[in-house]
């Protein structure tokens, strides 16, 4: 009997309301091979957190996500520029640093993208934001950009060990974020699966940085790459496929997705990398 009318009879001779569960003490032979990549493994339980696991630093990300409308971008980058020249200069008070910022050209239209870096965890995050809360000329400044946006998002991260760090890149280049939203319970086995993906997508150093969500949508990853244009992401991507097991890779990884989408970026004038 195949793989496929196992899964049938099995089906049929459960109650209606029963919920079929495989895990990996399943024992799957050759034809089942298949059907393997399609099922997603038990992680079994511990008494270390997922983000212990995975992140190895007292570092928190922010990503702010800001809807612009549509005739005022210009003001609104102006605004978040004097913004970003308010936070260096009270740098060591802070404790917190611009990683990169974009605007979105392929994808959200009238996007603006912002990754921040906290260096000593929440108790950093919580002092800057008495900081910000006290400070009259950065609160103007807020309520400024209040009259640019439609809407904001605010997810605080975990940087993803294995990736690289998100060191500024030199030159003019494009960013891609890749967005997941992946099913409760498996990030674990996405970031072991991605460990050895990653070895396959270093040949043109295209990774940029790689992040899990602790605070906002969770169960949320975000994969950066940059590239010099949208014609070396294509020869990157198409090369990456000429790599035995990233097929692999991406098989094992598929399953544990619910929900992604990619957003094409471009690094504002004041972002550190470009």
């Amino acid at each position: 009997m195949n793989s496929l009318n196992k899964i049938l009879v099995l089906s049929s001779a459960a109650p209606k309301n029963a919920r079929l569960i495989s895990t990996t003490k399943t024992r799957l032979n050759a034809d089942d091979g298949w059907l393997s990549k399609l099922l997603v493994r038990k992680i079994e339980p511990t008494k270390e957190s997922h983000s212990r696991m995975l992140s190895d630093k007292e570092i928190v990300y922010a990503l702010h996500t800001h809807n612009i409308r549509p005739d005022s971008v210009d003001k609104y980058l102006q605004n978040y520029k004097q913004s970003v020249e308010f936070v260096e200069s009270r740098k060591s008070e802070l404790g917190c640093e611009l990683v990169g910022s974009w605007t979105v050209s392929v994808g959200d239209m009238d996007q603006a993208l912002h990754l921040w870096r906290y260096v000593g965890g929440f108790e950093k995050i919580d002092k800057a934001k008495i900081l910000f809360r006290e400070n009259n000329d950065y609160r103007s400044l807020e309520k400024e950009r209040g009259n640019f946006v439609r809407s904001r998002h605010l997810q605080y991260l975990l940087a993803f060990s294995f990736w690289p760090n998100g060191d500024p890149r030199p030159g003019k280049n494009i960013y891609e974020i890749r967005s997941y939203s992946l099913k409760p319970g498996t990030m674990i086995e996405w970031g072991n699966n991605w460990a050895r993906g990653l070895t396959y997508r270093r040949g043109r150093n295209e990774a940029f940085a790689g992040y899990f969500s602790q605070i906002g949508r969770l169960y949320n990853v975000h994969h950066i790459w940059c590239y010099k244009d949208l014609q070396a992401r294509r020869e990157t991507r198409e090369s990456t496929w000429r790599n035995p097991g990233w097929d692999e890779c991406v098989a094992y990884t598929v399953p544990l997705i619910r929900e992604m989408h990619c957003r094409i970026l471009e690094p504002t004038e004041f972002s550190p990398t470009q």
